[in-house]
């Protein structure tokens, strides 16, 4: 099973240009609100047509713009999930899953539906209308509804978005089950990384439009190469950067020289550390002087807003995670000199 897609459309000024690859697995497609998720997935399911580009579902060419290929939804062979799940609010639950059989045989018809309501655990449900049902029923019966059109792969457009942590942890476990059951490629439309961890094994990252390539979760919760990636994998200390030497770079937003661990690329735009990896200095090495601009504290924890020596205030201050103790002990100063190692700078482009 592969899906590959390589589309371009323009909204206004709004330009989305996806380009990615799966093959049997789950992908995770990340960004921040308005970057184009949905989009990019409306225009695999034929929703909406892109303006340029071409999307092939194995080896079967669903849109070509140079050829003029743009196959309708209900051939296309694939699954959207919407986040409200998009049930008929009309249709019964057995209603609702005939909906997507491709079969027009009436018998054949019939056991389809019953087979899927005993997968998905709805029997007794069969006559009840949505608004009849739980969110984990209603769910399930979106999953039966798309599994019985028999699709080649699953678009799943954060289908926890409106749930609280408990439901949403119910939900999730239902979503293992299907993907586990599925033997196509399922994209994955997120901005929670702890669903990704658990769910996903690939992702890109989609910034202003634009995906960044295709990486492992691993790589991109551990070694983030963009910023859109950075953001992402929690790295909330991020400043442009330029090399100067190298193993040594100059943060603009912070107004220092850090030396680095990893040898720096020509093209390093901007450089990331993470809350937890900025400590109190105890030398000179890698020493950012800083006045404490704001203390919130969180239960055991102190978070503290650090204003450098770079920019305006407002862009250049450094966020860091200490202990409450470790804090109470350094006297609550109202100046602080942080340090970070080399090996926790991250260089992105």
């Amino acid at each position: 099973m592969a899906l590959s897609v390589q589309i371009e459309k323009w909204l206004g000024d709004f330009h989305l240009n996806a380009a990615f690859e799966t093959e049997g697995e789950t992908l995770a497609l990340l960004g921040a609100s308005g970057c184009g998720k949905s989009m990019t997935l409306k225009c695999i399911a034929g929703i909406v047509r892109p303006d340029r580009g071409r999307i092939v579902l194995n080896g079967r060419v669903l849109f070509d713009s140079e050829q003029g290929i743009n196959l309708p939804p209900q051939k296309r062979r694939v699954g959207y999930l919407f986040q409200q799940y998009a049930l008929f609010p009309h249709m019964t639950v057995e209603e609702n899953i005939a909906v997507g059989l491709r079969t027009k045989d009436r018998a054949a018809r019939k056991a389809a539906v019953a087979e899927k309501v005993k997968t998905f655990r709805l029997e007794g449900l069969e006559k009840l209308r949505p608004c009849q049902l739980s969110g984990g029923q209603q769910q399930r019966t979106a999953f039966a509804r798309i599994l019985a059109s028999e699709p080649e792969v699953l678009l799943l457009d954060e289908p926890f978005s409106a749930l609280d942590d408990h439901l949403r942890w119910q939900l999730e476990l239902e979503l293992m089950d299907v993907l586990r059951d599925f033997s196509g490629d399922t994209v994955f439309v997120s901005h929670r990384k702890d669903e990704v961890r658990r769910l996903c094994q690939t992702v890109t990252v989609l910034t202003a439009g634009r995906t960044d390539p295709v990486t492992t979760v691993r790589a991109l919760l551990e070694r983030p190469r963009t910023v859109g990636e950075a953001r992402l994998a929690g790295c909330r200390n991020l400043s442009q950067a330029e090399r100067l030497e190298e193993h040594r770079i100059f943060c603009k937003n912070w107004g220092v020289e850090l030396e680095t661990a990893e040898a720096v690329p020509g093209d390093t735009a901007f450089a990331a550390i993470r809350d937890g990896d900025i400590y109190p200095a105890s030398g000179p090495d890698n020493r950012i002087d800083c006045r404490v601009a704001r203390v919130v504290r969180d239960l055991d924890t102190v978070i503290l807003m650090l204003a450098t020596p770079g920019g305006s205030e407002g862009h250049s201050l450094l966020r860091m995670e200490l202990p409450a103790a470790e804090w109470e002990a350094l006297g609550c100063p109202e100046a602080l000199a942080a340090a970070v190692c080399p090996a926790d700078i991250l260089l992105l482009t």
